[in-house]
């Protein structure tokens, strides 16, 4: 269970965090270079979410989808000082119910 939640962690930190880099080098005219390492990142998040031991590749993504909700509303809290609403926060929490349905629903 600890590897799962550093897995999503880490990937999402890769995802968004590249996704961010390249933002910047594109939307906010920073240097090339934080363009690249976004792309870096952004390859490193395909290869860490393939760590997961979950069986199914949509559920896993699905779940990151949820997970990287959360995470992209701390990142604009954090990184881009852009206070969430009490309505991010209700939205966050919503997917992280259905994402821990997703994934730990018993099945056959």
């Amino acid at each position: 269970m600890l590897k799962a939640i550093f897995l999503f962690l880490l990937a999402g930190l890769a995802e968004i965090g590249g996704g961010y880099l390249i933002w910047q080098w594109l939307r906010e005219d920073k240097t090339a270079i934080l363009g690249l390492f976004g792309g870096i990142a952004l390859v490193l998040y395909g290869v860490i979410a393939t760590f997961q031991t979950f069986p199914s590749f949509g559920r896993v993504y699905a779940a990151y989808g949820g997970v990287f909700i959360i995470l992209s509303v701390l990142w604009g809290w954090v990184i881009d000082k852009k206070t969430p609403d009490f309505y991010d926060w209700i939205g966050a929490s919503i997917c992280i119910v259905g994402v821990s349905v997703m994934l730990f629903a018993p099945r056959q």
